[in-house]
């Protein structure tokens, strides 16, 4: 894994190649206001980014990011309000039932 030499200089970067930043658009996006309260975030020259991630807007697309720490999980309940096992209730549905 290579340092970075962007926006976050000696930071281990998985997109860095001894030709520059690999990434589309060739560096690191911003954190947006939902990253706010992450332990993923990182500070660099005074600006903040995800020390995960390289677009973090894109992890919040379809809803939560699966990397931010600051987010619980809510657990899918029945009608009766007890919890159900996700992948018990897709084979249940699956199945018809």
């Amino acid at each position: 894994m290579n340092a970075c030499t962007t926006l976050k200089p000696g930071t281990p970067c998985d997109f860095m190649s001894p030709k520059g930043c690999t990434y589309p658009g060739g560096a690191c996006m911003e954190i947006i206001d939902k990253c706010e309260g992450c332990g993923h975030i990182m500070e660099c020259n005074g600006k903040k980014f995800c020390s995960v991630y390289p677009n973090p807007a894109a992890k919040w697309r379809r809803g939560v990011c699966n990397f931010a720490t600051h987010v619980k999980a809510e657990v899918p309940k029945d009608e009766s309000g007890k919890k159900i096992n996700p992948l018990k209730a897709a084979k249940r549905a699956a199945r018809g039932h």
